[in-house]
């Protein structure tokens, strides 16, 4: 599925028009960026007043355009978004798939789920990705594997299994439960022993468990209880996201501490101010990521497609539009706004990002610079990561892509880079398997 050597040799890209993603959508053209041997930039600036050193190996990108790698900040890896066989939904059966997949083949077997799942990311230009809710560690280990050069991938963020009460949003299968003080403290802390870089929480309910129309927010997990997960990530330096759709659990969890708030809803005065200043989070600060492509399929397509019953598609209209709310008041008040895909939800799939910054335009009313900002450099300071990637600038890590088109002016640019970047490393015209069937439902919205 990809070209790339997990060995940096120097690159030189030159002639570019280099689209930095920042908040003004700035345009650069005639542009080189090097590349070291460590997989860095090591310098940007006008191809005429560039050398490229020699032995370095130079793509022309003449009347094409280059773009820092996109960083997913609300993704699952463990399946490829196309939809379960009916007979496959059912109480019994999931007791045996998550039986299956808590045994050693089924470890197994969802590792390489998460790996192909990670690199049909990043070939399509995705070079950070933050997972939040996983069935077990499987996307610590595919993550180290990829540090220790075994095959290349994008940077992995990890959550492992997202911290829920019994029976709540994605117990059992993607979650650890508990109810007391002492038992939350035991589950964070064995998260972050089997290495994860990111903790998320349950705040509430959710549209695809939902028992009855207006079940999804529903909050879950106490305050108190979300308190202490949130002390215990901060000291290890972790920031913390929380699955909230309703505007009493985002308060709740932003007086509890989270960095991050997945999804959303409409939001108080209250909310707004703690968006922009929480003494809790880890930074000061929180932020939103909400996630367009979990809703919209349920929403405009008909339930003979989707399957879903009538109370998870009233769930889903009413989640959106509280969605949709919430993203113009992060506009309107300078709320640090990222971007998520919600990836391996069903009609959810991996080659898709482009899709998430599509709609961001479409219904969220982001300009198309600001939908790259937030899938960029947006999403790079939301996680803590600006200084590492996110950016082109000298000292960052060359994690780019190459668009035969300008995505400013149509999104849909990205949806086949002709080249990706990850730390240096090449894909020359990266391929991916797609779902013909799910994109003629997409493209119909």
């Amino acid at each position: 599925m990809t070209s790339g050597t997990t060995v940096a040799e120097p690159v030189a890209i030159t002639h570019a028009t280099l689209l930095p993603g920042d908040l003004a959508g700035s345009v650069r053209p005639r542009t080189t960026v090097l590349v070291d041997a460590h997989g860095l930039i090591s310098a940007v600036g006008p191809t005429d007043e560039i050398d490229v050193p020699p032995g370095t190996r130079t793509i022309d990108a003449t009347h094409r355009f280059v773009l820092p790698g996109l960083i997913n900040a609300h993704a699952h890896l463990f399946s490829d978004g196309r939809p379960l066989p009916a007979f496959l939904v059912s109480p019994r059966v999931e007791r045996l798939a998550l039986a299956f997949l808590h045994s050693a083949l089924g470890r197994r077997y969802l590792r390489g789920r998460t790996k192909s799942a990670a690199i049909t990311q990043m070939n399509t230009g995705v070079t950070t990705i933050r997972s939040v809710g996983d069935p077990g560690y499987e996307v610590v280990e595919v993550g180290g594997a990829i540090e220790r050069g075994q095959y290349l991938g994008p940077r992995l963020i990890a959550s492992g299994p997202l911290l829920a009460i019994p029976g709540g949003h994605g117990a059992p299968q993607i979650a650890l439960t508990a109810t007391d003080a002492e038992s939350t403290r035991t589950n964070v802390r064995r998260n972050l022993q089997h290495g994860v870089k990111a903790i998320k929480i349950s705040a509430t309910a959710g549209v695809t468990d939902a028992k009855e129309i207006g079940y999804a927010g529903r909050p879950e997990m106490s305050e108190a209880n979300m308190r202490i997960i949130c002390h215990e990530a901060h000291e290890a330096g972790v920031l913390v996201a929380a699955h909230a759709q309703s505007g009493e659990g985002i308060v709740s969890a932003l007086r509890a501490g989270v960095d991050t708030i997945e999804h959303g809803a409409e939001l108080s005065d209250e909310a707004i101010a703690l968006f922009q200043h929480n003494p809790e989070s880890l930074r000061g600060f929180s932020a939103l990521i909400p996630t367009l492509m979990a809703c919209l399929p349920l929403v405009k397509l008909d339930r003979s497609i989707t399957g879903a019953n009538p109370v998870a598609r009233a769930n889903a209209e009413w989640v959106l539009d509280g969605m949709l709310r919430g993203i113009r008041q992060c506009l309107d008040n300078d709320i640090p706004l990222g971007m998520g895909t919600d990836s391996a939800l069903t009609f959810v799939t991996h080659y898709n990002t482009w899709r998430e910054l599509d709609f961001l335009i479409r219904y969220g009313g982001l300009s198309p610079a600001r939908a790259l900002h937030a899938a960029t450099q947006g999403n790079a300071h939301i996680l803590g990561i600006e200084q590492v990637t996110g950016a082109i600038e000298e000292g960052r890590a060359a994690d780019l892509l190459i668009t035969d088109a300008d995505p400013l002016d149509d999104i849909r640019a990205l949806a086949r880079p002709s080249a990706v970047l990850v730390r240096g490393r090449v894909i020359d015209s990266p391929v991916v398997e797609e779902f013909p069937e799910i994109d003629r439902l997409l493209d119909d919205f």
